[in-house]
Order: structure tokens, then C-alpha cells, then sequence
């Protein structure tokens, strides 16, 4: 049974630092993690985009559920393991690599081939790109993830000691701990989690993350923006 449960979408830039943060505890402490899916697209799926989001989500959040198709096969033949490979490899293209481009181009083979040659997976899994087939599946742990953490929830969700313990939305962070506070900090969000009584603890104003794609680097503070509702949506 895994340590941790931890749903990602991999085009969410906050899911991608707390997951760089589970991998250094998951170092340091042998932490089990179970990779998840859920997507931003099937999530906001009753959201006019246009009237809600800025111009460029759909096509972010488009390029995302494509994205987990692949995930979904990469699961079917390659396990957990083989998820974990291409959700570091796919943060890596997304996140690190300088200022964000056309994100409608995340979802196209183009993008995904080089993701899945770095992780060392097979170049014929990006026909999974066009598999719409695998949505059901991926709006089941979505709606599995939803029915943990409740409704009003965006991306990661974590669920701390399956099945039993709690599940929250979070920890969301703009600054990756360095190694040597990387297990600290986590022991005090498991501190809350293992409260029976803890619901919530949260901001809406987060610093834009240390990441290439957002031009902010190491060491760099980012401009503060209210990502209400969990993204920068204009209006609930």
C-alpha cells in the first residue's frame, strides 16, 4: 500500500512543485507514492472558458487531459513506475526549460515524443494522444479525488496513509524547500493532515513559482497574483 496518493495534472505548475518536493522526501524517507490522474479539462468541463479563464486554459488544460491518455497507457504497461518517468520527464518540457510557449503544442506528438524518450518509454505511446477511449477512466479518479477532498478543489490532491487517512487539495508551494528542509516542512503538513479535526488552512495570493516557464528563477521571488478558486480564473 502506498505512503501517499498524489493526483497531478501535468500541465499545473503548482501540482509540479509540490511533486518535486514529494520526490525529495520520497528520497529521503523511501516514501511510497502512487501516481494519479486528474484533469483540469474534465474538472472545469461546465466552465464557459471564455468568459472565466484567460485566453490561453482551454487550450492548457486541453493539452493536459491529452496528456493523461498517454499517462493511462503508460500505466497499463509500465505501472506506477513507468507514470512516475513521464510525469518528471513531462514537468521537466513543461516547467524548466524557459519562458512557456503555445500550450495548445503540449498536447501534439511533437511534444510528447521527446518526453516519453527521456523517461525511456516506447515513441508509440503518443498515439495515445488521440485515445478518447481513456477519458472515462481518467474522469473516474477524477471523481475520485473530488469525492476525497470535496468540490471547490484544484490540482494536487494528496491522500496521506490510503485509504484510511485524509485527503486535502495542496499543499500548494511557489518555492521548493532545499534538501535538508524538504522533510521538516513535510512533517508538519503531515502533522496537520493526521488531525481528525483539520480541514482547511489556505490563501488565495501565491507567488507565480520558481520556474523557468513563469521567468522566475531559483532564488527569485515571484509576483504575488490571487489565484482564486485555484487558478487564475476572472470569476467564479
Amino acid at each position: 500500500m502506498a505512503d501517499l496518493r498524489f493526483w497531478f495534472d501535468p500541465v499545473c505548475p503548482f501540482a509540479w512543485m509540490t511533486s518535486k518536493w514529494v520526490r525529495q522526501v520520497s528520497a529521503q524517507r523511501e516514501y511510497d507514492v502512487e501516481w494519479r490522474f486528474i484533469s483540469l479539462r474534465l474538472l472545469n468541463a461546465h466552465v464557459d472558458y471564455a468568459t472565466h479563464f484567460p485566453p490561453e486554459y482551454e487550450a492548457g488544460h486541453t493539452a493536459g487531459l491529452r496528456l493523461l491518455r498517454v499517462a493511462a497507457h503508460v500505466r497499463d504497461d509500465h505501472g506506477n513506475e513507468g507514470v512516475a518517468r513521464f510525469y518528471e520527464a513531462c514537468g521537466r518540457r513543461v516547467f524548466e526549460r524557459g519562458p512557456e510557449g503555445d500550450r495548445a503544442e503540449r498536447g501534439t506528438t511533437e511534444f510528447v515524443a521527446p518526453v516519453l524518450a527521456d523517461a525511456g518509454l516506447p515513441a508509440d505511446l503518443a498515439d495515445a494522444l488521440e485515445d478518447g477511449g481513456r477519458d472515462a477512466q481518467i474522469q473516474a479518479e477524477t471523481d475520485e479525488a473530488l469525492g476525497l477532498a470535496g468540490k471547490d478543489v484544484g490540482t494536487p490532491i494528496l491522500h496521506f496513509r490510503p485509504p484510511e487517512g485524509v485527503a486535502f487539495f495542496g499543499p500548494v508551494i511557489s518555492r521548493l524547500p532545499a534538501e535538508d528542509e524538504a522533510v521538516a516542512l513535510w512533517d508538519h503538513v503531515v502533522g496537520l493532515a493526521s488531525f481528525p479535526g483539520f480541514a482547511e488552512l489556505k490563501r488565495s495570493l501565491r507567488e507565480r513559482p520558481q520556474l523557468p516557464a513563469f521567468g522566475v528563477q531559483p532564488g527569485e521571488v515571484g509576483q504575488q497574483e490571487d489565484w482564486h478558486g485555484g487558478s487564475r480564473r476572472q470569476k467564479r
